[in-house]
C-alpha cells in the first residue's frame, strides 16, 4: 500500500528538494530584510509639531468662572488644575473646561491631559484636552496578557513577545522612516518582512514548519502588495479623503500621503496572512503525524477542505473589521441620504473596499500556497513514529492532536 502511494506521488518534487528550495528562497529574504532596514533607516532629523506639547494633571476643583456675568454664569465653567509632568510639574492654574452637549463631564479629582502653548503665559499657557487613559488600559493590557498566559503557557509567552517586538518595529523604525520621506511602499515590505521574520521564529521557533508559513506569507503579502498598487492606482486615490493623512501632509511636505494608503494596506494584511499561513501549515503537519501512512496529494486535499473553512470565516472577520472602523462615516453617509453606489464609491470609503478586498484575496491566495508547499515538505520524514506503531492512526485523530 505504500508502495502504490509513492508510485501515486511521481512527479511531485522530492522532499529534500522542497526543502532546499525553501531555505534558498528564505535566507536571500532575510538578508534583504537586514540591508532594507539599513537603508530605509531614518535619519533622526524628523518633522514635527512646533509650539505644542501635552501634559498630565490633576483636577482639584471645578466652579463657575468667577469673572462671568450673573445671566451666562451657567456657560462659564473652569477649573483649578495641578499640573503633573513637565517643566510646569507641580504648578496649580486655571483653565476653562468644554461644556455643552457631547462635552466630557469631569469632576474633582479626575486625571486628564492638558495642552500647552509653549511661549504662552502661565495663566494662558494650559487648556483641557481629555482625560488621562493611561491607567485604565494598562489594567486592560495586564488582563489580556495574563489570559494568553494561561490558555498558552510557553506559548503564550512567546506570542506576547512577538507582539512587542512587531510594536517595536512599528515605533522605531516604520513610522520614523515614513516621517523620514522615504517611500511608503518599500517601508511597508522592509517593516512588514521583518515583523514577519521576527515574529514567526521567536512564536515558533527556527524550524522547517515555520519557515514553510515564513514562505507562505511571503508569496501572500507579495500577492497583496501587488495587487493594492493596482488598485489604489486605477482608483485614483489621492490620500487625502482623511483628515489625519491630510494634516500629515501639510506638516511633512516629504510625506507622500497617497503611498501611506498602500503602506497601511500592507501592514495590516499581514496579521490577518499569518494567522492563515501558520494554521494550515500547522493542520498539514498534524494530518501527517496522525496518518504517517497518507501521501503528500492525501495531505494537500485534507489541508485544502480545512483552509475554506478557515477562508470563510476569515475573509468576514476582515470585512466586518474594516466596517466597524468606518461605522460612524456610514452613518453620516446613511443620513446625508446618499445612495448605496455613491457611498461606496466615495474616497474614504472606497479605500476601505479596496483594503477589504485585496486583503480577502491575499488570503484566499494563502491558502493553496501555504498548504501545497507545506505537503511537499512534510512528507518522507523519519517514519521512526510509524514503524514503531503496529497500525496507522486515522486522519481524524488529527483534530485530538491539535491539543499537542
Amino acid at each position: 500500500m505504500a508502495r502504490a502511494q509513492h508510485a501515486g506521488e511521481t512527479g511531485l518534487p522530492s522532499v529534500p528538494a522542497v526543502r532546499r528550495t525553501v531555505v534558498l528562497v528564505l535566507l536571500p529574504l532575510i538578508a534583504a530584510t537586514v540591508a532594507g532596514v539599513g537603508l530605509l533607516w531614518p535619519s533622526g532629523d524628523l518633522p514635527a509639531i512646533e509650539g505644542a506639547r501635552r501634559a498630565d494633571a490633576t483636577i482639584l476643583d471645578i466652579r463657575e468662572c468667577a469673572a462671568a456675568d450673573a445671566g451666562a454664569a451657567n456657560q462659564c465653567i473652569e477649573a483649578t488644575v495641578r499640573i503633573d509632568s513637565g517643566p510646569d510639574e507641580r504648578t496649580e492654574v486655571v483653565v476653562p473646561v468644554p461644556f455643552g452637549e457631547g462635552a466630557p463631564e469631569f469632576d474633582e479629582g479626575d486625571r486628564v491631559v492638558v495642552g500647552a502653548a509653549r511661549d504662552a503665559a502661565i495663566d494662558s499657557r494650559y487648556e483641557l484636552l481629555e482625560f488621562q487613559r493611561a491607567k485604565p488600559l494598562l489594567v486592560l493590557a495586564v488582563i489580556f496578557g495574563l489570559a494568553v498566559v494561561a490558555l498558552s503557557h510557553w506559548r503564550g509567552l512567546t506570542a506576547l513577545a512577538s507582539l512587542g517586538f512587531s510594536i517595536v518595529v512599528l515605533i522605531v523604525f516604520v513610522l520614523p522612516s515614513l516621517l523620514d520621506g522615504n517611500p511608503p511602499l518599500a517601508v511597508a515590505v522592509v517593516g512588514a518582512s521583518a515583523i514577519m521574520i521576527g515574529t514567526l521564529y521567536v512564536s515558533y521557533g527556527v524550524s522547517l514548519r515555520t519557515s514553510v508559513a515564513l514562505l507562505g506569507t511571503l508569496v501572500s503579502l507579495t500577492l497583496t502588495g501587488m495587487l493594492g498598487l493596482l488598485f489604489t492606482a486605477a482608483g485614483r486615490f489621492t490620500g487625502l479623503a482623511d483628515d489625519s493623512a491630510a494634516y500629515l501632509g501639510a506638516v511633512g511636505e516629504s510625506i507622500d500621503v497617497r503611498g501611506l494608503l498602500l503602506a497601511g494596506l500592507v501592514i495590516g494584511a499581514l496579521g490577518v496572512l499569518d494567522d492563515v499561513t501558520v494554521t494550515q501549515t500547522a493542520a498539514v503537519w498534524e494530518l501527517a503525524d496522525a496518518d504517517p501512512t497518507a501521501s503528500r496529494r492525501t495531505l494537500f486535499a485534507a489541508g485544502l477542505r480545512i483552509g475554506r473553512e478557515h477562508v470563510s470565516a476569515t475573509v468576514n472577520t476582515l470585512v466586518l473589521a474594516y466596517a466597524g472602523a468606518s461605522l460612524p462615516l456610514l452613518l453620516l453617509f446613511a443620513v446625508s441620504g446618499q445612495g448605496v453606489l455613491d457611498t461606496v464609491t466615495t474616497e474614504l470609503v472606497a479605500q476601505e473596499v479596496v483594503r477589504a478586498l485585496v486583503g480577502g484575496l491575499g488570503i484566499i491566495a494563502a491558502v493553496p500556497v501555504t498548504t501545497l508547499v507545506a505537503a511537499l515538505a512534510v512528507r518522507e520524514r523519519p517514519r521512526l513514529r510509524s514503524r514503531r506503531a503496529n497500525a496507522a492512526v486515522p486522519v481524524s485523530a488529527a483534530v485530538d492532536a491539535q491539543g499537542r
